[in-house]
């Protein structure tokens, strides 16, 4: 094979066997009788964002071992070197610099193993002072071809056009006499990238991606995948991620579908995977069995005991601590995080008031131990007392009112991290987006900790993951679902002297903040107006609490987070 021109960067050059203009195929021939296999393996797996040495390490290792079981090519997620998404390390020259300097150790660790067959993953690859989204192709211990994302996403959660730079080329890799098109995450979802790469002598396709999870996100991928099948009649060889980065999830959900939309194989959900795929030039074939489908509750579980787990870890901490309170919030947080870490690594406390209940202590209690976590009481009123007694002169003779409330939360929060830093383990907050939504919570109070887990989880749906949690075994007390929900910051309170009803409140907050629709349109719905007024209101009152919470695992289309980006000072009222 001939050698091109290097691909010159700002830091040295990464040696290319065929330069770009060469990558384009002639048109595909018919495939003979006697034409080889091409045996493809996907490799489903999680990359930490910024360590680049151990993605690098576990590209080598996962290759090697797969080429040594047959593999002729080895296939990565979009930005495995790096982990997705990078974000603003992508500024940073030094970043770039240990991210090429990682894929010449990749090639040249593989030199032996490539020689006759591939390795396949995604990168940022800066040429002449340009960055781009890349998938390399290596052989023969070189980086033999390269393709440039051509679509970058920018909207909800994506920000690629702040760093990256569009491709304008396809690429069709050949193999063993197999043709096939290289595409990257938004490529496959754009009938006119998927046109050309076939224009261009694919049989196939391969997508590499890094898709974070959403509810029904799975049904959306599919609905495409089934319709481009159809309509270009080629075999579609679907790649993600796994694992947590901060406030996104990667389910995995790799998927091969043949030319006639049928499925062929598919990874189980948010679990490192690898799927061989046999490709004749004309079909895909595998042996491996399908995963089951997924509940969507048992999607969403999923979802949240990946993103606590791989946050928690990922950041250095020896385990959690969780404030219970015997309501259904805290014990959905508590049995996700066991799920997630284990039982040693998670400790309860209940830190109880004048105004808790007998009932929330016994629940409580009843949750920690069939959970079998660390469990202690740490009662918060001689501390609330001390507090009122400190601040009786500058109060004077104003009358109670929330400011005692909010004093109890933040009595509490007080001692979580207090617990925290003694023993290393990170605070988990229990709010759920229905409370988040309205500013139902209290800064530096039960808003107080490092990750949020059922933050984009409105409270509906959090009374469907308990009963989804106590179907697979007991752990949340059917009274916990029952009673009706409180603070338990004042005499016989409850959540709806202060709100509308969770179903009422949780479908305005779905319209209005999800979905973008007017007062008008809400009302349209049949809901109150002076109620979808109020909710809106309270929604843009709570924008600098919410800016000031700890980021929470995104499960819906559009959470609070990164893909919503509102200002906390303005003067706009929502119609």
């Amino acid at each position: 094979m001939r050698t091109g021109t290097d691909i010159a960067s700002g830091h040295g050059k990464i040696p290319v066997l065929i330069h770009q203009t060469a990558f384009i195929m002639s048109p595909l021939s018919a495939t003979s009788a006697d034409q080889p296999v091409l045996r493809i393996v996907l490799v489903q797996d999680s990359f930490q964002v910024g360590d680049i040495h151990a993605n690098a390490g576990k590209i080598i290792d996962i290759s090697r071992k797969a080429i040594q079981q047959g593999a002729d090519l080895v296939v990565f997620p979009e930005l495995a070197l790096t982990g997705y998404p990078p974000e603003d390390l992508l500024l940073r020259q030094g970043f770039l610099r240990q991210t090429e300097q990682a894929c010449l150790r990749i090639a040249q660790a593989l030199k032996q193993e490539t020689a006759e067959a591939g390795v396949l993953f995604g990168m940022p690859l800066e040429e002449n002072g340009v960055l781009y989204n890349a998938a390399v192709y290596l052989r023969q211990g070189e980086l033999a071809q390269r393709y440039f994302k051509q679509s970058l996403p920018n909207y909800s959660v994506f920000d690629e056009k702040r760093y990256f730079i569009p491709g304008d080329q396809p690429l069709v890799i050949e193999l063993k006499g197999c043709r096939i098109g290289i595409l990257i995450c938004e490529d496959i979802w754009q009938q006119e990238i998927v046109a050309r790469v076939k224009q261009q002598g694919a049989a196939a396709i391969i997508a590499i991606n890094a898709s974070p999870f959403h509810i029904d996100k799975h049904h959306d991928r599919l609905a495409m995948l089934e319709k481009h099948a159809r309509q270009f009649a080629l075999p579609l060889l679907y790649l993600n991620m796994v694992g947590g980065q901060d406030e996104l999830v990667f389910d995995g959900d790799s998927l091969v579908m043949n030319a006639g939309a049928e499925l062929v194989a598919r990874a189980e959900r948010f679990e490192p995977a690898q799927l061989a795929i046999d490709f004749d030039g004309s079909e895909v074939s595998s042996a491996d069995a399908l995963a089951p489908e997924l509940s969507t509750d048992a999607t969403v579980y999923r979802a949240l005991i990946t993103g606590v787990r791989d946050f928690v870890r990922n950041n250095g901490f020896s385990g959690v601590v969780i404030g219970l309170s015997g309501g259904v919030d805290s014990a959905l947080t508590l049995a996700i995080a066991v799920d997630a870490l284990g039982a040693e690594n998670v400790r309860a406390v209940m830190m109880p008031s004048r105004y808790t209940a007998d009932i929330s202590l016994q629940d409580a209690q009843a949750e920690a131990k069939v959970l079998g976590v660390q469990y202690d009481i740490v009662a918060i009123e001689d501390v609330f007392n001390q507090f009122l007694e400190t601040l009786a002169p500058v109060f004077g003779d104003a009358p109670a009112d929330v400011t005692e409330e909010n004093l109890q939360a933040r009595c509490r929060g007080v001692l979580l991290m207090a617990i925290s830093n003694k023993s290393g383990r990170m605070v988990l907050t229990t709010g759920n987006k229905s409370e988040m939504a309205v500013g139902y919570a209290t800064l530096y109070g039960d808003m107080c900790g490092g990750f949020a887990p059922i933050k984009d989880v409105c409270k509906t749906r959090v009374y469907q993951l308990c009963r989804y949690r106590n179907s697979i075994s007991p752990v949340i007390p059917e009274r916990v679902l029952t009673r009706p929900p409180t603070a338990e910051l004042r005499e016989d309170q409850c959540d709806q002297d202060s709100l509308p009803d969770y179903a009422i409140l949780d479908r305005i907050l779905e319209l209005s903040v999800e979905q973008d629709r007017s007062v008008d349109e809400i009302v349209a719905e049949g809901i109150d107006r002076e109620t979808v007024l109020k909710v809106v209101r309270l929604v843009q009152q709570s924008e600098h609490k919410r800016r000031q919470s700890a980021p929470g695992i995104r499960i819906t289309r559009r959470a609070f987070g990164r893909d919503r980006r509102y200002p906390i000072t303005s003067g706009y009222r929502q119609a």
